[in-house]
């Protein structure tokens, strides 16, 4: 547990909080590119760490991330026209560029200056694995755009589930980095199976043990951690262990185990105190990496299907998320279907910011003590006037991923190589589940 103190330290973002400042010292992502993909489309709300944006792509393309509230008399620029060039309000006409410059302002007379003393409030703006990146930091201190571990090349194919929560990033991102879990609230979903790793088929992911408490260690980095769950192989037992070792990139990426076909990763970008825009994410070569469509549909988060046209869950707390209690009973283990919506509801029915100082911990909680620790830390020393924790020399090096493997037991974790999963895919193999899980 923690203290109620160090329980806001951690979670709240908006305003003057630590958290949120620190935050900023990154580049965030705002939205999907695919919500803002045709030139003089809609405006796109967007919000995070407590303000509300904007987000367009004017006439030739160009993206803008703007304040919502036009800077007249605070209308919101969501309703907007895009046309030609820029972004009017539709409620006097005025129009502002990507930069937040205004164009025009039609409702004043033409010999009025007031549009040279004008400056709507704009974010420097990159475009990268498909998502809209903003820097909230000081605008003289815009560091230069790095990929993210999940996005390291152009040629990779990204694709990206997203869900927007009513809760605090923190316990999203805990559940993200607690490999526990996956042995009961996935189990119906990642079943053990008699392979040599982890395994990808069109309706399950497949893993190499039956063990339900792993054993877990700790790698700590300056800019985050490595961990390692390890566990007992269904084959070999008496001779090699099971590891799956996930990354945890402050302040907010989870670099999740892969499977023999494509890597997994998860963002959880703060929209506020209390609610979070969680991006669940398959990267990888073309070839062997499912498109989005397949992907959302892999995980139960279709947009029309399973979310509403602004990626809110249709499943909720109120509603059971669809819980289907006669296919627990036929074996099921959550009767809640999607990888995702099992963990939804876990995150969501902590409440809107879990209450950390009543919980009881475990050993199978050792990477939920360290990303706090970390965290807590980060915040203090950032406070204090420090560097913020992920950035210039503390940032994650590159090539920094997740990986999964059957190893001696003679061998430290901690020195095997590792590297993303690439290349052509392999032939495609018959699995076995070691137990029939029903649907």
């Amino acid at each position: 547990m923690i203290s109620a103190q160090d329980n806001d330290l951690l979670c709240r973002v908006t305003g003057d909080a630590t958290m949120g400042q620190l935050m900023r010292r990154h580049w965030t992502p705002v939205c999907l590119l695919e919500e803002v993909a045709e030139p003089d489309g809609a405006p796109v709300h967007a919000r995070v760490y407590g303000e509300d944006l904007v987000v367009f792509r004017d006439s030739d393309g160009r993206l803008g991330v703007l304040e919502e509230q036009c800077p007249h008399r605070r209308a919101s620029l969501v309703y907007g026209r895009n046309e030609e060039g820029g972004l009017r309000c539709l409620y006097h006409g005025w129009k502002f560029d990507v930069e937040g410059r205004v164009l025009e302002m039609v409702s004043e007379p033409a010999a009025s200056a007031l549009s040279e003393r004008v400056q709507h409030r704009a974010y420097p703006v990159q475009e990268w694995g498909g998502m809209v990146w903003a820097w909230f930091g000081a605008a003289d201190a815009v560091p230069p755009f790095v990929p993210p571990p999940w996005a390291p090349r152009a040629d990779a194919r990204v694709s990206i589930a997203k869900v927007l929560l009513p809760c605090n990033w923190a316990q999203v991102l805990e559940g993200a980095i607690d490999s526990a879990h996956s042995s009961s609230l996935h189990s119906s979903d990642f079943v053990p199976a008699r392979v040599d790793g982890a395994k990808a088929t069109a309706q399950l992911w497949l893993r190499p043990s039956t063990d339900k408490a792993p054993r877990l260690q700790v790698m700590a980095a300056e800019w985050g951690f490595r961990y390692a769950a390890i566990r007992r192989p269904i084959q070999n037992a008496a001779t090699h262990d099971y590891v799956r070792s996930s990354v945890f990139v402050a302040p907010y990426t989870v670099l999740i185990p892969p499977n023999d076909q494509y890597n997994v990763a998860n963002v959880n970008v703060p929209m506020d105190d209390t609610n979070t825009a969680f991006y669940f994410i398959a990267w990888g070569h073309p070839s062997r990496t499912p498109e989005t469509e397949t992907w959302r549909r892999f995980l139960r988060q279709t947009v029309g299907v399973d979310l509403d046209e602004r990626y809110r869950p249709l499943r909720t707390h109120d509603n059971r998320f669809w819980q289907d209690r006669a296919a627990m009973k036929a074996g099921n283990f959550t009767g809640i279907s999607g990888f995702p919506n099992q963990d939804l509801a876990m995150w969501v029915s902590m409440g809107p910011v879990a209450d950390r100082s009543r919980e009881r911990l475990g050993a199978s909680d050792l990477a939920i003590v360290e990303f706090r620790k970390k965290m807590l830390e980060a915040a203090s020393a950032f406070g204090a006037g420090g560097p913020a924790v992920g950035t210039g020399a503390l940032a994650a090096p590159p090539g920094t991923c997740a990986f999964q493997a059957i190893v001696p037991k003679s061998a430290d974790w901690r020195e095997h190589p590792v590297a993303p999963v690439w290349g052509e895919p392999a032939a495609a193999g018959t699995f076995e589940p070691s137990y029939a899980v029903k649907a």
